[in-house]
């Protein structure tokens, strides 16, 4: 077996040793039975034979079978193994999802059952639970909907060309999922509301500012065009995160202990007052999220649910501080679920810079509207980690280029998930254990943000 092409070749009883498929056409035309196996065994692609069928098939009670019936038996066999390994993964995929719902469901009617003790103040019935479940019906809904009408508008996504030979096959998967998902969550927390918290508009204007950047960038990336230039992208991020600095200073929003430009942190360290260095940090908070969470979807489902566990992690953290913003991460959580029903393996719809920018815009306002940014950092531990292998990759290469005069590469490729998929990980597998870290981080989080708050 080559890495290029498996030739297949069969044998009779009465073949006295291996002949090729060319000798045993029906006319004298030769007829190639080719297996491609250019992705390697962990291939997400269906390997198909030419000609197969289930029509005259040999059943399995005849005692003596023609030569012509052992060659479509094992024709048949060997296109059926690419086939029965797709549906194992969709499988997973489907399993994943559950586990996620098992678990998000779980850990927000644990919060609600004891937020009293939290908050210390007398909270509605099903406070994080209701939005969440609102959201998830609503988002699974609108993808069935929105699925076929973007297959209309031909909304297919571009392939990058630096990505594994297995991504190939999504180049004509949708894109711009962002639109109908996270529009859901924020008027679900909005109309929970009923229109009046000041934190929930701010952030919910801050998130409609980073999914309008990737609409900008993803209609110029369906246009065929590189996209918007990375430095126009930055500044515009950067614009946006200083702006909503600005806007959480001079507004009277709920802070900790009702101070604001300060950090909770855990004891011993406890309040630290950054004073001018806040903007700094809110507008590095932004970009690093959005592009954290941009560069994490790669695989398929991969960003929205670790998303939704960060944001999960982030209600929970804010609930002492602004229980409105509980209610806005609750919301938004369940719309990336209600997401996943379209995006897990094998996705039919890809978020885009839309949706994952709009996401890290979410979280990052979450954060600086509270001083979270500890929490938010330990509940984002995936999308880190994703940024950080991009970065130690290219200041790697370029240090050895120019000490030895030959690049040299940590990962195979990057971002990390390509790393693994490269390793012989296959795509459901690395998903899951992104759900199974996030989970623990979240956890940790949600612990760190309460005993600092």
């Amino acid at each position: 077996m080559r890495r290029g092409v498996l030739r297949v070749y069969a044998m009779d009883d009465d073949s006295a040793g291996f002949s090729s498929f060319d000798d045993w056409g029906h006319s004298n035309e030769p007829v190639d039975y080719v297996f491609s196996s250019s992705d390697g065994d962990n291939s997400d692609g269906e390997a198909m034979l030419q000609p197969i069928t289930d029509v005259d098939l040999p059943s399995t009670k005849e005692e003596w079978l023609a030569p012509e019936d052992s060659l479509r038996v094992t024709t048949h066999r060997l296109a059926m193994l690419g086939r029965t390994r797709s549906r194992r993964k969709t499988v997973y995929g489907i399993l994943n999802n559950v586990g996620l719902v098992l678990f998000s469901t779980f850990l927000l009617l644990l919060v609600d059952q004891c937020a009293w003790r939290i908050v210390r103040l007398p909270l509605s019935p099903f406070h994080l639970m209701r939005p969440f479940l609102i959201s998830v019906v609503l988002a699974a809904s609108f993808g069935y909907i929105c699925v076929p009408l973007f297959h209309m508008l031909k909304l297919h996504s571009i392939v990058r060309k630096a990505v594994p030979r297995q991504h190939y096959n999504k180049k004509k998967i949708l894109t711009l999922g962002g639109l109908y998902f996270v529009p859901i969550g924020l008027l679900v927390a909005e109309v929970v509301l009923k229109f009046s918290s000041i934190e929930v508009t701010g952030a919910a204007a801050a998130t409609i500012a980073f999914a309008a950047v990737g609409l900008m960038d993803d209609f110029l990336n369906i246009n065929n065009t590189d996209g918007l230039p990375g430095w126009m992208r930055l500044l515009l991020e950067t614009a946006v995160g200083t702006w909503f600095s600005y806007w959480s200073y001079t507004t009277d929003i709920s802070t900790p202990y009702s101070m604001k430009m300060v950090v909770p942190l855990p004891a011993p360290l406890g309040l630290v007052c950054l004073q001018k260095s806040y903007p700094a940090l809110t507008a590095f908070c932004f970009v690093s999220m959005a592009n954290g969470i941009n560069l994490t979807d790669g695989l398929d489902g991969m960003a929205a649910g670790t998303a939704a566990l960060a944001f999960i992690g982030m209600s929970i953290v804010v609930l002492p501080i602004c229980s409105d913003l509980s209610i806005f991460g609750a919301s938004m959580a369940g719309a990336c679920i209600g997401f996943l029903f379209q995006n897990r393996y094998k996705a039919s719809i890809f978020m885009g810079e839309t949706g994952a920018l709009a996401l890290g815009g979410a979280l990052a306002a979450m954060a600086s509207c509270t001083g979270m940014f500890l929490p938010l950092l330990v509940s984002s531990g995936v999308f880190v980690l994703e940024a950080l292998s991009v970065i130690m990759q290219i200041l790697s290469f370029k240090a050895s280029k120019y000490l030895w005069r030959r690049g040299f590469r940590l990962f195979r490729m990057v971002p990390l998930h390509h790393h693994l998929q490269l390793c012989g990980m296959r795509e459901p597998v690395i998903v899951a254990s992104a759900y199974i870290v996030t989970c623990a981080l979240t956890l940790c989080a949600a612990y760190l943000g309460l005993t600092s708050a």
